[in-house]
């Protein structure tokens, strides 16, 4: 089979042709048949699958890109979550605009990562999980799952936190954290239901969602009015002036926020809600360029309500003092003054104290429309989470049960140690947990980047739509850069917690944990073309081994594509 070059030169070109690839073509993969799923339908988010209109000898069309609109601003919603919008404001009043360059850096390397869980899923027909199912050895594949696991936990109780605490601002204290929950619990379920009535009407009210919070936190941003000079040069100057360890672990912690790990595995997997025949290369090539335009649009759409929220807190609270702060509190007859201490301290907020502080300096209205853009960020991050977690266990379980038995499963495994958290601690109090949640997914974030990156770098799962060179250098320094930055982070939280014990702990674990992390990478370097390290290969083909296929352990046996 002739060679076949990709549209931006990046992508390779068929193997040589003294080789045998076993492939069944632009389908590579499929799941291994479930007994349970031969005998009863099996209810999934893609039942509805969105139909692509043919537009023919057209480079561009705007039906087509509308059609495949959805599955990213869906992966956006979690670059708004109330884990992020509180780094967001934790920079503002920390660094002033300093730090709004890293925000825009992060949010690329974030799209760059979202463009290869989207290619996988397009181009295999599976998502990450499921992928991971059929090419990790078992042990390994429970491990990786039980720690993605753990990484949808973390971010789960951020949002539904998020929640609870902006139906506790708006309720003027009266709905407690507990009940907050419970409520978000409660409607999450009733709005998880909605793609019964279609997958676009679904997809509609995420927009709505998306489009409450553009609202809320754009109207604050007018309502402030920050200096444009200084947020253009924050933005675009990547230099930090007057910056010390407080700046830099505030620069850490967006990264970490921006960058998620169940992000990675849902992006694979809601692209498989539009019809593409993966038979049709160019049809597969076509699905490729417009959920990236569509991706593009939708962080974009992301980066710029961080800003918002960046740039209120920059302009009105940085280098503010707990005193001042109270003192204008008193001032508006606040009753949430006592939470700013009498002292010459630096102004700390979260997302609890941001809405306060706003609606000491701007008035009720200011606060209120906070809590409806945390509400927004904090209900569609939670349904999203929910959708990531029945994808990444169907996947690696490969579980074939009735839909509101996985729901419930997925929920419950999430939102038990959430709830737990409302009741046994107060709303006023809960930077310390955050602060160990965003440490929790940093860890995890190892777990969905070095395999999304194996996985895209594999000729005989990907063919023509392999990683080429640029990519698999680029993308691995990327994936380096990112774990490494968020490594730091872990190291800087475990060294401030001042306990022998615990750092005895935290040594033991860290060794389990870099020999885990150690063996995937060990796995994508072979993948990325490292060959001395294909020592265990058991696949020879000619006179030297195909590292492309070392991973597989099973495929369709369709056909025998000979290149």
């Amino acid at each position: 089979m002739k060679a076949v070059q990709d549209d931006d030169l990046l992508e390779e070109d068929s193997p040589p042709d003294n080789r045998v690839v076993q492939t069944n073509q632009y389908s590579s993969i499929s799941p291994p048949a479930s007994p349970v799923a031969d005998e009863e339908p099996f209810s999934t988010y893609f039942e509805d699958k969105v139909a692509i209109p043919e537009d023919v000898n057209q480079v561009f069309s705007f039906r087509k890109l509308w059609a495949f609109t959805g599955p990213g601003f869906l992966m956006s919603i979690a670059y708004l979550d109330p884990g992020n919008i509180e780094s967001d404001l934790q920079s503002g009043a920390k660094a002033g605009f300093k730090l709004l360059w890293v925000l825009l850096v992060a949010t690329i390397i974030g799209l760059l990562l979202q463009r290869l869980a989207a290619r996988l899923g397009v181009v295999t027909g599976m998502h990450l999980a499921e992928v991971c199912n059929r090419q990790y050895p078992t042990v390994p594949r429970i491990i990786l799952w039980l720690m993605v696991e753990l990484a949808i936990i973390g971010s789960d109780m951020q949002e539904v936190i998020g929640c609870a605490i902006a139906l506790n601002l708006l309720s003027v204290g009266r709905i407690p954290l507990w009940g907050g929950v419970l409520i978000t619990i409660t409607d999450t379920f009733v709005f998880l239901f909605l793609d019964k009535y279609g997958l676009r009407k679904l997809e509609a009210f995420f927009a709505i969602l998306i489009t409450i919070m553009a609202i809320s936190f754009g109207y604050e941003y007018v309502l402030v009015k920050p200096d444009q000079g200084e947020l253009l040069k924050g933005m675009f100057v990547p230099y930090c002036e007057g910056c010390g360890p407080v700046q830099l672990e505030q620069a850490v912690g967006i990264v970490g926020a921006v960058i998620m790990p169940h992000n990675i595995y849902l992006h694979s997997a809601l692209v498989k809600s539009r019809e593409i025949d993966r038979r049709n290369k160019k049809e597969v090539k076509e699905a490729n360029k417009y959920f990236f335009i569509e991706s593009t649009i939708a962080l974009f759409i992301s980066f710029l309500i961080n800003v918002f929220v960046v740039a209120v807190f920059a302009q009105s609270f940085f280098n503010k003092t707990n005193m001042e702060v109270n003192a204008m509190c008193n001032a508006t007859g606040s009753p949430h003054s006592d939470l700013f201490p009498l002292n010459n301290g630096t102004l700390e907020v979260d997302i609890y104290k941001g809405g306060v502080v706003l609606g000491c300096f701007f008035g009720p209205a200011a606060l209120y429309i906070w809590a409806i853009g945390i509400l927004a960020a904090g209900q569609s991050s939670t349904m999203t989470g929910t959708y990531s977690g029945q994808f990444v266990m169907e996947g690696f379980l490969n579980l074939r049960w009735s839909r509101f038995a996985r729901v419930l499963l997925t929920r419950s495994i999430a939102i038990t140690p959430t709830l737990l958290v409302a009741i046994f601690q107060d709303v006023q109090h809960l930077t310390g947990m955050n602060d160990f949640l965003n440490v929790l997914q940093s860890m995890q974030l190892p777990f969905a980047l070095i395999p999304i990156l194996t996985f895209t770098s594999l000729t005989s799962i990907m063919n023509d739509f392999a990683n080429g060179l640029v990519w698999k250098i680029s993308g691995g320094i990327v994936i380096l850069m990112v774990c490494a930055i968020n490594m730091y982070f872990v190291v800087v939280y475990v060294t401030a917690l001042n306990s022998v014990l615990l750092y005895v702990l935290a040594a033991l674990l860290s060794i389990a944990y870099l020999c885990f992390v150690g063996y995937l990478a060990w796995h994508c370097l072979v993948a990325l073309g490292v060959s001395c390290l294909d020592f265990g290969s058991r696949i020879q083909m000619g006179p030297s081994r195909h590292t492309d296929i070392y991973l597989l352990n099973d495929m369709d046996t369709d056909t025998l594509v000979e290149r």
